[in-house]
């Protein structure tokens, strides 16, 4: 299949008109796809105004940056933007889509792939091989199970798991921009009807390099936000949280980290009153470092970390406070 395959089109993020970082283990994974099939790859942006966010892109050796605008992208409407990932994808002979793995890809890429009657891997953590025909790994069963498949189609397309690709560095030179300007129409039965942006000042939970989360183990709202607040504005952590906690109306959905959550991978993970449930563990096993204070001696949690303490959260967090602010 990879012989005949010529350009890997990644599909980048943006939020409030930049490039997310995020994107840029997608861009990595593209460079090795791109290195080992003997061709190149490209950047799109898809939305209103993307400009912006596609001079960013072009700091990274792409053989192009597609800027994909249109009133019809202002908002997110999958079908829409599905048919002109595709069509550009045709447009440029892609054979490859690949896009960081999140709520966004997770929704958008499967729609592109039966557009383009693609076979579609997902949560990609490695590219076997050298040379065609090449295989990719992924996790299956949280994460206990990792699969190595081959994709029979003449097209593929990929998400990405962005803790396992490092993210794109700059190089020299830039990446020249393409405008497109494609003719879309909106669906008569589907109609944007807002957007609820959860405004925090904390850095993006996927890009923060320090993440403090909670589990059962926390209580309550005033347990889980009382003591992770503080430790979170010490180290200025994002904040994270289990299902169980999320499913408790403790902390917002956004805020999951696991299987059916967000994957993060940031330098510093510190949980707290978690135990270390297999679906939790899915997404932040590939953590640098990795902190766990539970009471729990036997808590699963241990088994990953790399440093534990046993003991209670409501007591050694607080003084863990207080300690990071005399060092600093």
């Amino acid at each position: 299949m990879e012989g005949k395959m010529k350009d890997v089109l990644v599909v980048g993020e943006i939020a409030k008109k930049r490039l997310k970082k995020a994107t840029l283990s997608a861009i990595t994974f593209a460079k090795e796809l791109a290195a080992k099939v003997g061709s190149s790859y490209s950047i799109a942006l898809f939305g209103k105004d993307v400009k912006e966010a596609a001079q960013e892109a072009t700091k990274f050796g792409a053989k192009a940056v597609y800027a994909v605008e249109a009133d019809a992208l202002e908002n997110y409407i999958a079908s829409v933007y599905a048919k002109a990932v595709a069509d550009l994808a045709n447009q440029i002979g892609a054979g490859f889509v690949c896009a960081v793995s999140s709520t966004f890809s997770r929704d958008l890429l499967p729609r592109v792939a039966c557009r383009l009657q693609a076979g579609m891997v997902s949560e990609v953590m490695k590219i076997v091989g050298d040379a065609p025909p090449l295989r990719y790994k992924r996790p299956m069963w949280a994460g206990n199970v990792i699969a190595t498949v081959e994709v029979k189609t003449e097209k593929a397309v990929f998400t990405v798991r962005g803790s396992e690709f490092d993210k794109a560095q700059e190089v020299q030179g830039v990446s020249q921009i393409v405008e497109v300007k494609p003719s879309l129409d909106l669906p008569q039965n589907v109609r944007f009807v807002g957007f609820a942006e959860t405004v925090s000042e904390r850095p993006d939970l996927t890009e923060a390099s320090v993440v403090v989360s909670g589990g059962r183990g926390l209580r309550d709202k005033e347990g889980f936000w009382g003591l992770l607040n503080p430790l979170a504005d010490v180290l200025g952590a994002a904040i994270g949280a289990t299902r169980a906690v999320v499913d408790a109306g403790i902390a917002p959905n956004d805020l999951q980290i696991g299987q059916t959550g967000k994957v993060v991978a940031p330098n510093l993970y510190i949980a707290v009153g978690l135990s270390g449930a297999i679906q939790h563990l899915a997404g932040m096993k590939n953590s640098k470092v990795i902190v766990a204070i539970n009471k729990d001696p036997d808590a699963p949690i241990f088994s990953v970390a790399d440093y534990g303490l046993v003991a209670d959260a409501f007591k050694a967090v607080p003084e863990l406070v207080e300690e990071i602010k005399k060092v600093k």
